[in-house]
C-alpha cells in the first residue's frame, strides 16, 4: 500500500526545503531586537517609577510649609481670665 498523496509529498517536501533554508542569522537578529525592545520598556518604567516616588516624596517634603495662613490678627481672648 503505496498510496502517497501527491499533495502531502509536496508538503513534505516545503518542509524539508523551509528547514533547510531557515537563516539563523535573521532569526537571531529579530530575537535580540525583540528583547532588546523589551528591556527598553522597562527601563522606561522603571524610570518613570522613580520619578513618580520623587515627585511624591518632593510634595509631602513641602507640604507641611503650605500650611493655611490667616491674615486675621489672633484673637485677643483668653480663657485664662474671668470676664
Amino acid at each position: 500500500m503505496n498510496d502517497q498523496d501527491p499533495f502531502e509529498e509536496s508538503l513534505r517536501d516545503l518542509l524539508k526545503n523551509a528547514s533547510n533554508a531557515h537563516d539563523d542569522e535573521r532569526t537571531l537578529g529579530r530575537v535580540l531586537k525583540t528583547a532588546n525592545r523589551q528591556v527598553a520598556a522597562g527601563d522606561l518604567f522603571t524610570m518613570a517609577g522613580h520619578w513618580f516616588e520623587a515627585l511624591m516624596l518632593a510634595l509631602n517634603a513641602g507640604s507641611s510649609h503650605v500650611s493655611p495662613v490667616s491674615r486675621r490678627g489672633r484673637p485677643h481672648h483668653s480663657f485664662d481670665k474671668a470676664e
